[in-house]
């Protein structure tokens, strides 16, 4: 078992999309919500200040490990995918050093279900974190099968082709790139 901390630099912007249950009030619209609470869709930790969530970069690793198809030496055709989906943890949320209600917001015409070419578009207003930004991220590796070549390889992968946020890489977008500054090994 081994950790490393991971100083993490954005390369283009990091926009949210965390669902909320912020009422309507009376006689509101759609649209009035909307302009009303889309901030909301950050995630915060106790005190408003925006995080990644953990669970962003846990699963963009599996993802590139698949992407990459690397197999792992003496083991036949086995691939690494399966370690980074049971054996490497973000150990928690990363900060952004930014806070909610100093975000700016970009609107977009979405699908109103979300899905893709499905139809009715809609106003909708997401928060976004411009380029560069930065943070850190501590992980625990639980196999020693990942080694610290294999992990910084899938890491920088994750960064370039998975991406975290909405609209990133993985999902044909643009948002949510990433570098690896340094990793900290203990």
């Amino acid at each position: 078992m081994r950790s490393v901390t991971v100083h993490i630099h954005g390369i283009t912007p990091y926009s949210q999309s965390r669902q909320h249950d912020e009422p309507k009030l009376p006689k509101e619209t759609p649209s009035d919500w909307e302009a009303r609470t889309w901030r909301e869709k950050c995630t915060t930790d106790d005190a408003g200040m925006i995080v990644i969530p953990a669970m962003a970069f846990k699963q963009a690793l599996p993802v590139a490990a698949r992407r990459l198809g690397d197999q792992i030496p003496g083991r036949g055709k086995s691939t690494y995918t399966k370690y980074f989906e049971a054996d490497v943890i973000c150990e928690g949320d990363a900060p952004l050093g930014v806070h909610k209600n100093a975000v700016a917001g970009i609107t977009i015409n979405a699908n109103s279900d979300g899905v893709r070419g499905s139809g009715k578009r809609v106003k909708r207003t997401f928060p976004v974190i411009p380029a560069p930004w930065q943070t850190t991220a501590r992980f625990t590796i639980f196999d020693d099968t990942i080694t610290r070549e294999v992990f910084e390889r899938v890491f920088t992968a994750a960064g370039l082709s998975v991406g975290v946020g909405r609209f990133r890489p993985e999902n044909g977008g643009l948002n949510g790139r990433f570098t690896a500054g340094r990793f900290d090994w203990d």
